[in-house]
């Protein structure tokens, strides 16, 4: 029984894991909250289903509506933040947050529009669905899948940012724009490549999650929303790992406070954790304690 509850737990904190990486990727270079994060985490799933259900083998579809996740969130940065930064509205602000719902809204009303507001599933046989054993615990082809690529996804964005020259950059706009700006980093450029990478992960996290669970529906995006803004806030606001560590944990939490108590109970005892968390460690648990200036 534990052993079962723990796999099923590292399995889902693997997807929230990646869906948070991307959310806190975005508010480690801005500072700002990018809520339609989640519209498309739930657009760039049903992308994948239309294709397979077009043809199209599953890792295939998985990769062409990964691409498309990256480049919706390119749009979604042109749209609107971008002319926001243009006229000095700064991360602080409600502007880019409230801009951001606003494209969430859009996007999940024209994603309704085209594919209707049932929840579907993947046609049979799409997806790998053979029985794996691993001591006492029991898990699908897919369940392995959807852990091995959170894993590499996550681990090539950590080299990513430590030793190539986009992720110093990245840094160093996270750090200070003007002083970026003034060492001849493309600010604009780099932010753009930012949101890039954020969208891929956040798309490939609704992706891996509608094919675990064989269900997508419009809904699911705003049923990982709270859960993504729990896991940064509970590593650290701007920390991936600490992003990567809240993942897993919620995870674990949920799956086993349903497997030995109750499932009325799933989100209260996780959050009620995080919340004593961050009663001793207010920055999260990686989390750095912010400077105050007088």
């Amino acid at each position: 029984m534990f052993d079962q509850q723990l796999a099923n737990g590292i399995f889902l904190g693997a997807v929230y894991a990646l869906f948070a990486v991307g959310y806190t990727l975005i508010f480690g270079v801005l500072d700002i909250l990018n809520l339609a994060h989640s519209a498309i985490f739930m657009a760039s799933s049903f992308v994948a289903l239309a294709l397979v259900r077009h043809g199209m083998p599953f890792w295939a579809a998985f990769l062409v509506a990964t691409a498309f996740g990256g480049a919706l969130s390119v749009v979604l940065d042109r749209v609107a933040f971008a002319p926001l930064r243009a006229r000095g509205v700064g991360g602080g602000a409600l502007g880019p947050l409230i801009s951001s719902i606003a494209f969430g809204i859009i996007v999940v009303s024209v994603v309704r529009g085209i594919f209707g507001p049932d929840e579907v599933g993947y046609p049979t046989g799409a997806v790998l669905s053979a029985n794996l054993h691993l001591g006492h615990a029991t898990f699908t082809a897919i369940d392995l899948s959807v852990l091995v690529i959170s894993l590499v996804m996550m681990i090539l964005l950590s080299m990513l940012l430590k030793v190539t020259p986009l992720g110093r950059a990245i840094r160093a706009v996270a750090e200070n724009t003007k002083a970026a700006s003034l060492l001849g980093i493309d600010v604009e450029r780099t932010i753009g490549l930012t949101f890039l990478i954020a969208g891929a992960l956040g798309a490939a996290a609704g992706i891996l999650i509608g094919a675990q669970f064989n269900a997508v529906g419009i809904l699911m995006g705003q049923r990982i929303e709270l859960k993504g803004l729990a896991v940064i806030i509970l590593g650290g606001m701007g920390s991936i790992p600490g992003a990567v560590l809240g993942g897993f944990l919620l995870g674990l939490l949920e799956v086993f406070s349903v497997a030995y108590l109750s499932s009325s109970y799933r989100d209260a005892i996780a959050f009620a954790v995080m919340f004593l968390i961050l009663i001793v460690r207010p920055a999260g648990l990686l989390g750095k304690r912010a400077a105050r200036t007088a």
